[in-house]
């Protein structure tokens, strides 16, 4: 059950939310990436064995199943992907980005190139649920920014596939290359590539642990999207907020691992009562009450704050993956809120229709990482080139400068290389 604290103080000294990868794990996948890029397809067909317990006939799929899969989909659930593809394709259409190249005065020219990535891997989750919304959330706006390569990694099932809608919403997008692949070796192939998977330029897409700590691992050989740790919500609330909204809200995010981190932010003492005993009802005959109560007793909290300017505080200092306002006015505090991966504000907007295809993206920054880091989006598939061609007059204009920074740094080759310009 939610934890009550009565103060943020007391709240922060209980939650060091910020910490680094366990050791265990990060020696684990050291040695599993090792053995990929070593003996590359029959390691991953060993680790398959030994991890997933499932021995595929082939690590790649045939490049016809995820249009047959598709295909097979019964009408009305066809029509739901569709429908949650094209809202999420219309959102990330308004983040392209736009080249420039401006003519200088003196006939030089100074821009950016915009260019998509051309290799992609996206890996998708399995294990307890299927998550064919966190393909389309992946493959649309590399879609959109022009991708022309996309590698498709997910954990085979018992038939030595990926779950039927994961492939089907492939299909959809028009994913071909697709690999019976899960866990930190998935990463490895994508990384480094073996005799049937060629390494790809990013990866994206969440995992758990030992796929975050892959990635972490992998980074620099290949780009990332992020480090994503384990999912979270912070609901900022006041005693307008219908109690059983909010316990609904925490008991959505909570469900999908123990790990989960919830959080209720608010300065009203009763309605913390009041969601804590909807919870306890909640659980009752639930199916997936083992899980709830695991994660509401490890990292589920309630903040009790002196009014909800020290609750969007607390808000910014969590930086949370999901923040939802549910207080009187909301769109009054959405603007004071610095930090967070995705804003929900109001009592018809909870998180869970940005994770079922509202528009934005629900891949998004944990772990306090909002800080610094964004959702994934078009500008994750990108690459920018800055451009510049000079003319002989404004060589001259900027050599001068050049030249004493050049020896203010002590480079005395970078300013003989703009001095040999002028002799």
């Amino acid at each position: 059950m939610l934890q009550v604290f009565d103060s943020p103080e007391a709240f922060w000294r209980a939650h060091p939310f910020r910490s680094g990868p366990d050791a265990q794990v990060t020696q684990t996948v050291g040695r599993i990436l090792t053995a990929v890029r070593r003996e590359g397809d029959p390691a991953l067909r060993r680790l398959s064995r030994e991890l997933d317990h499932v021995a595929p006939e082939a690590l790649r799929l045939p490049p016809e199943a995820p249009a047959q899969a598709a295909v097979a989909l019964e009408p009305e659930v066809r029509e739901l992907f569709l429908r949650f593809i094209s809202r999420v394709r219309a959102f990330h259409e308004k983040q392209r980005p736009n080249a420039w190249l401006e003519q200088t005065a003196d006939g030089g020219c100074v821009g950016l190139q915009v260019a998509p990535i051309q290799r992609v891997g996206v890996y998708v989750p399995g294990g307890r649920a299927a998550y064919p919304s966190t393909v389309i959330m992946a493959v649309v706006p590399a879609r959109v920014a022009g991708v022309s390569e996309i590698a498709l990694v997910s954990p085979p099932a018992e038939d030595g596939w990926p779950n039927p809608l994961v492939l089907a919403v492939a299909g959809l997008l028009e994913v071909g290359e697709v690999y019976a692949l899960g866990g930190a070796q998935a990463i490895a192939a994508l990384a480094y590539g073996t005799e049937s998977v060629r390494a790809v330029d990013k990866i994206v897409g969440p995992g758990n642990a030992y796929v975050n700590e892959a990635k972490r691992q992998v980074y620099g050989t290949v780009g990332i999207d992020a480090l994503a740790g384990p999912t979270e919500v912070a609901i900022l609330a006041d005693h307008t907020a219908d109690a059983g909204y909010v316990a609904h809200d925490l008991a959505a995010q909570a469900e999908h691992d123990v790990d989960t981190r919830v959080t209720l932010i608010t300065p009203d003492a009763a309605l913390i009562q009041a969601v804590r005993a909807r919870l306890r009802t909640l659980l009752e005959g639930n199916p997936r009450a083992a899980v709830l109560q695991a994660a509401l007793s490890r990292q589920g909290a309630a903040v009790l704050v002196s009014d909800l300017e020290q609750g969007v505080a607390v808000a910014n200092r969590l930086a949370p993956e999901h923040l939802q306002i549910l207080t009187r006015q909301p769109e009054e505090l959405r603007g004071q809120v610095r930090y967070a991966g995705a804003i929900f504000c109001g009592p018809h907007t909870p998180a869970v229709l940005g994770d079922y295809g509202a528009g934005p993206n629900h891949i998004l920054p944990t772990g306090g990482t909002a800080r610094f880091a964004s959702a994934l989006g078009v500008w994750d598939f990108l690459r920018y080139t800055s451009v510049l061609q000079l003319s002989k007059a404004a060589f001259a204009d900027l050599a001068g400068d050049a030249v004493r920074f050049a020896e203010l740094e002590g480079l005395p080759n970078h300013a003989q290389a703009i001095r040999c310009r002028d002799e």
